[in-house]
């Protein structure tokens, strides 16, 4: 196992092996070293299939960390049509595979009854189970006349009452946030790490870290100080890599980056 001397766990998000499938994020989460994996709830029937999941678990020996509810465009007919339902499901699959997190995006900004009492439903919910819903930075889409809000209430979990939060690397290079600065000011209510880069490109890149000019050293280095315990999820885009042993490269340096900079042992 690999985590780091605060008790930080080092996961490994299914989508991180994109194109290929779960059951191979599992398979490599489990060679190279990683403490579990994050399971994306997407495509692959498998990712949406919470026994298919639990034998992969029990195959591989690799936990479950967290489940992130699907929300992204490709997927909004997969389980369900109905936001709130979909993170009912994430919470139930959460519990059934002992994850402690389920990770959601902020709203779509056309999709209004879902964004008119986000904040408050989160509360809500979070009120009744001992699963946290970590909400995640987004980031502005940006256009050659300028930018969009995309997201309601706002890309910026900053400006929320969430109770939990979640920050991606590869985001906060979208939007041109110092991830320390953001990491900072969410203090106590930064629960969970995207781990990645990116080069402050308006497409979000999800760059292996130190592949990118974004702080992730550093940003590791202030998890330490202040003694962040929760999980940071390897969340990498290895689509272009040409084959198997060059995506496993990539995981395995992403994995030896966060070894390096957290005291973690080989």
């Amino acid at each position: 196992m690999a985590q780091g001397m605060t008790g930080m766990r080092i996961g490994l998000s299914t989508s991180s092996v994109y194109p290929e499938s779960t059951a191979v994020a599992f398979e490599l989460a489990g060679a190279l070293g990683f403490d579990g994996v994050e399971i994306m709830v997407g495509t692959d029937a498998a990712s949406q299939d919470v026994n298919a999941i639990k034998a992969l678990r029990d195959h591989y020996q690799v936990p479950v960390l967290s489940i992130h509810a699907p929300c992204l465009l490709i997927t909004q007919r997969v389980w369900g049509t109905d936001s709130w339902g979909k993170l009912v499901k994430a919470e139930d699959v959460a519990r059934t595979l002992d994850a402690d997190t389920v990770v959601v995006h902020p709203p779509f900004r056309w999709q209004r009854d879902y964004a008119r009492d986000f904040e408050e439903g989160i509360a809500r919910m979070s009120a009744d189970t001992d699963v946290r819903f970590a909400v995640e930075n987004m980031y502005p889409w940006r256009a050659k006349v300028g930018s969009i809000g995309a997201y309601s209430p706002d890309w910026d979990v900053r400006t929320g009452s969430y109770s939990h939060t979640t920050l991606d690397v590869s985001h906060c290079a979208v939007s041109h946030t110092d991830p320390i600065e953001m990491a900072a000011d969410l203090g106590s209510r930064l629960h969970h790490i995207h781990l990645a880069d990116g080069t402050g490109s308006s497409v979000d890149e999800h760059l292996v870290p130190g592949r990118g000019n974004q702080p992730v050293a550093e940003l590791l280095t202030h998890l330490m100080a202040t003694q962040f315990s929760g999980s940071v999820i390897a969340e990498i885009s290895t689509r272009r890599a040409v084959d198997r042993e060059q995506r496993e490269a990539d995981l395995a340096q992403t994995l030896a980056f966060f070894q390096l900079h957290t005291g973690a042992a080989l």
